[in-house]
């Protein structure tokens, strides 16, 4: 049996559903609060959910939860170790970050885990995830206002770009590992995957310019493309809601676009893929098109 975590996210409800879209497999959900049949209690604070949650699963897809500070993910992620060990889990398929990534400070709490779940007893894949295309997308719909008005796209990238990568791209890709691992231990072998890590960095690397060139092919009207200090940066997203971790994380982020090391310098996604990745500029046209714009300069992530 595959077990996904985290399906009421995007990534793992992309997974779950090409899983559930081949016949052969008996795929079950995992979610925080559990809906009874539909989906098992999979809630990454308290272990003892996991111990159930885990009991008769051969392949766990482990989605990252990483929307916490550092040692709370890490707690988390040392529980679904423990947890999937104690029940018999026999290869676990986790989501981590991309190489290009590694100087982010979002990366610290993925490599933690990789090197965690490498001391378990079961088999490991790392699917090692390049930055979402909603990145770039985001960035241009929250500044698709201003740049209306203005004819100037304003972003901290410097003369930096960054590989990112569709998620639905990513979760195809999940899709083949999981099941692949599934007909390997149904037939009594160990999964070709096992031991593997894949770099799914994107083949396109986007920065502050190819955006405001979307912009203008969606805007109809031209528009520029304008460096911003990270300093301006920090201070666009004070009073956003957002948690300190979250506006560090993102400045991280930003930081190492504008030093020139969120670029990928090889990527596992085309030989992966059963088709071409999914064009980012795509995603950027769609993003504005749908009118999630505002007034302000950036769209923070992470």
């Amino acid at each position: 049996m595959i077990l996904v975590t985290g399906t009421s996210g995007a990534l793992g409800g992309l997974i779950l559903n090409g899983l559930n879209g081949i016949d052969d497999f008996e795929v079950t959900a995992g979610t925080r609060g559990g809906e009874g049949t539909a989906a098992r209690r999979i809630d990454f604070d308290d272990p003892a959910s996991l111990a159930l949650g885990f009991k008769g699963v051969d392949v766990l897809v482990f989605i990252s939860a990483g929307y916490a500070e550092d040692d709370v993910v890490m707690a988390r992620h040392g529980a679904v170790a423990d947890a999937a060990a104690a029940a018999g889990v026999k290869h676990v398929i986790y989501t981590s970050l991309a190489a290009s990534g590694e100087r982010m400070s979002i990366a610290l709490a993925h490599r933690w885990t990789e090197n965690r779940l490498a001391q378990g007893p079961f088999d490991v894949t790392i699917l090692r995830n390049g930055l979402y295309s909603e990145i770039p997308a985001g960035l241009a719909a929250a500044g698709a206002a201003a740049a209306a008005e203005t004819g100037v796209f304003a972003a901290p990238f410097g003369d930096g770009r960054v590989s990112v990568v569709a998620k639905e791209d990513l979760g195809d890709i999940a899709v083949r590992v999981a099941a692949e691992t599934d007909r390997d231990l149904t037939a009594g072998d160990r999964s070709r995957h096992a031991g593997q890590t894949y770099e799914l960095e994107g083949v396109t690397a986007i920065g502050g310019t190819e955006i405001a060139e979307a912009l203008t092919e969606s805007l109809a009207r031209p528009v520029a493309y304008r460096s911003m200090s990270l300093s301006d940066a920090r201070e666009g997203m004070q009073g956003s809601g957002l948690l300190p971790y979250q506006i560090n994380h993102t400045l991280s982020i930003f930081a190492n676009i504008k030093a020139g090391w969120s670029e990928a310098t090889r990527t596992d996604l085309n030989t992966l893929l059963p088709t071409e990745p999914r064009p980012v500029r795509d995603s950027i046209a769609a993003a504005v098109k749908a009118g999630r714009s505002s007034a302000a300069p950036i769209t923070p992530v992470a």
